[in-house]
C-alpha cells in the first residue's frame, strides 16, 4: 500500500503511518484537525466509484430529501462498507485505522460505521448543530470520525463548521432529525440537553471551518459540536464520506436516544464492541487486516 507523498506522515514497518505530533496536539486541544493530502488517488477513485454506484443503486440505509424550492437534492446512506468491497477495503486497509490509533492514543481500533453525505448544487439545507455521540449506541471517550470530500470544498458548497474545544464541554445534546419534515422523533434521554441556539449567537463561540481538496481528511472527536452549511453553489457538488472508529474500552450502550440502524443485536449493554458489525481493524503488534 502506498500513499502520496506528504510531509505530515512517514511510512515505517508493517504499513504503519506516523502522524506529525502537531496534528495530535491540535486534535486533542480543539477536537478537530485538518490532515492535508492524506488520501492518495487510488483510494479517491475507489471512493468515487462506490459513491456514484450508491447514488444509482442505494443500499438499505439510504435516505434523501429535496430542498423546499425543489432545486437541490441530498443523498445520504450509512453502513455502506458492508455492501461495497472497495469501501470495506478503505475502512480497514487504508491508513485511517493507523491514524485513529495515534489520535486516540489507543491500542485497539474498531470500525464503528461509515456514512455518506451528498449535497448536490443548490441544496441549501444546513445540517443543524449537534455532537455525534448521543446519536450512537456506544459510550467511552476515544471515538473519532474521518471525513473526506471527493470535491473541493469552500464556503459556497457546504463546508463543515466546528466549535473549537467543545468536545471538552462535557455536554451530550439531545438528538434531533436532520431531514426536513421528519415525522419520527428520537427517544428523549433525560441525561441529554437541548442544544443552544448557536446560530443566533455565533459571536459567542469559537467557530472554525476548513476549505478542503480531494485527498484531505477532517479528523474530529465524537463530542465536538459541529454542523454544515448548505450548498448554495450553482454547479459544484459536495460529496462527503465519513468513517467512524472507536478506541480502547469503548462499550455498547442501550441508553435511549441512539439511532436504531446503528444498534447491534449481537451485543448487550456494557459489552465491548468486538463483533461482525463493529470489527477490530487495528491492534497493536497484531496484523488484523
Amino acid at each position: 500500500m502506498k500513499l502520496g507523498r506528504s510531509s505530515s506522515i512517514k511510512k515505517v514497518m508493517n504499513n504503519d503511518f506516523i502522524l506529525n505530533s502537531e496534528y495530535i496536539s491540535i486534535f486533542e486541544k480543539n477536537g478537530v484537525v485538518l490532515l492535508k493530502n492524506m488520501i492518495n488517488k487510488k483510494w479517491q477513485r475507489i471512493l468515487n466509484d462506490a459513491i456514484e454506484e450508491d447514488i444509482k443503486k442505494p443500499g438499505p440505509f439510504f435516505h434523501s430529501y429535496k430542498t423546499e424550492d425543489g432545486k437541490g437534492n441530498f443523498h445520504g446512506n450509512m453502513r455502506i462498507w458492508e455492501h461495497y468491497q472497495g469501501l470495506k477495503d478503505y475502512c480497514t486497509k487504508s491508513p485511517l485505522p493507523y491514524f485513529a490509533a495515534q489520535l486516540l492514543n489507543s491500542n485497539k481500533i474498531n470500525l464503528f460505521y461509515d456514512q455518506l453525505f451528498v449535497k448536490e448544487p443548490e441544496t441549501k439545507n444546513c445540517i443543524r448543530w449537534h455532537n455525534d455521540q448521543p446519536y450512537w449506541p456506544i459510550r467511552g471517550w476515544p471515538v473519532i470520525s474521518f471525513w473526506t470530500s471527493l470535491d473541493p470544498i469552500s464556503k459556497n458548497n457546504g463546508p463543515m463548521e466546528f466549535i473549537s474545544k467543545s468536545h471538552k464541554w462535557g455536554k451530550w445534546y439531545q438528538p434531533e432529525h436532520f431531514a426536513p419534515g421528519a415525522s419520527k422523533a428520537y427517544e428523549q434521554n433525560p441525561e441529554f440537553e437541548k442544544i443552544p441556539d448557536i446560530d443566533s449567537n455565533r459571536d459567542k463561540y469559537d467557530i472554525i471551518s476548513f476549505d478542503m481538496n480531494p485527498g484531505d481528511l477532517l479528523a474530529f472527536h465524537a463530542l465536538v459540536v459541529h454542523g454544515s452549511t448548505g450548498n448554495i453553489s450553482k454547479n459544484r457538488r459536495r460529496r462527503g464520506y465519513a468513517v467512524r472508529y472507536t478506541g480502547d474500552d469503548v462499550f455498547y450502550s442501550t441508553d435511549k436516544g441512539s439511532h436504531l440502524d446503528l444498534r447491534n443485536p449481537e451485543l448487550e449493554n456494557g459489552n465491548l464492541l468486538d463483533s461482525k458489525q463493529y470489527p477490530v481493524v487495528w491492534e497493536k503488534d497484531k496484523n488484523v487486516y
